[in-house]
């Protein structure tokens, strides 16, 4: 497993492709919501929760696509799939490395785009926190979306559509925790509903991974 995840981590900035255009996306949104709703401080800092989390969410699907597609172009993945290693390990792994090379990214990036957005300095910790909590959820899905369109040929806009739906609810907690957290509210449900959607991913779909990999793979 460290093998794999040194590999692919190895892989994923030798390539540059998802680790820079996921903050060259995010950065691009964040720096054109201004110009979109206008300059007023007040405006931006109630959007900007939100704001940021649609970016983040956004940036990470520019990458899913290569979780699974290169290894299963160059034969890779048939040999990881027959491998000792259980393949729910392999698909676990890489989503450890999507969220390692994009989503950490992005969420230590977020409350530097977030000074763009007049977002108030108590909002700060929790956009972070909230980042921390939900994009490891994002990764975990988008790699179970990767498994269901893997060797489909331009299955791009597909993985887009059944990943979206799917993300839905933690964007919905993510910006709330975060919008919450930036008014002095309590937040300690969106926390809890972001930490529960995480954990329940991170338990329930290597498995359902791998099974859509082993399927493609017949």
């Amino acid at each position: 497993m460290i093998a794999l995840l040194s590999r692919d981590i190895a892989l994923a900035f030798r390539a540059g492709g998802g680790f820079g255009l996921s903050l060259a996306f995010f950065l691009i949104v964040t720096v054109l919501v201004p110009f979109g709703v206008g300059p007023e401080g007040g405006m931006l800092a109630r959007i900007a929760p939100g704001v940021l989390w649609v970016g983040a969410l956004l940036a990470c699907l520019l990458s899913l696509d290569r979780i699974f597609a290169l290894d299963h172009e160059d034969g890779t993945l048939d040999l990881l799939a027959t491998a000792p290693i259980p393949l729910e390990t392999v698909t676990a792994t890489k989503a450890l490395v999507h969220w390692l090379t994009t989503g950490l990214p992005l969420t230590l990036a977020a409350p530097v785009l977030g000074i763009l957005l007049n977002l108030p300095a108590t909002g700060f910790f929790w956009l972070t926190l909230s980042l921390a909590l939900g994009t490891p959820a994002l990764s975990m899905i988008g790699a179970f979306g990767a498994a269901l369109t893997v060797g489909l040929k331009r299955g791009g806009l597909l993985l887009s559509l059944l990943v979206l739906p799917l993300y839905i609810p933690t964007l919905i907690f993510g910006a709330e925790c975060a919008r919450r957290g930036a008014e002095g509210l309590a937040t300690s449900t969106p926390v809890l509903m972001l930490l529960g959607i995480t954990l329940g991913s991170v338990a329930l779909l290597p498995f359902a991974a791998a099974a859509a990999i082993r399927v493609n793979l017949r």
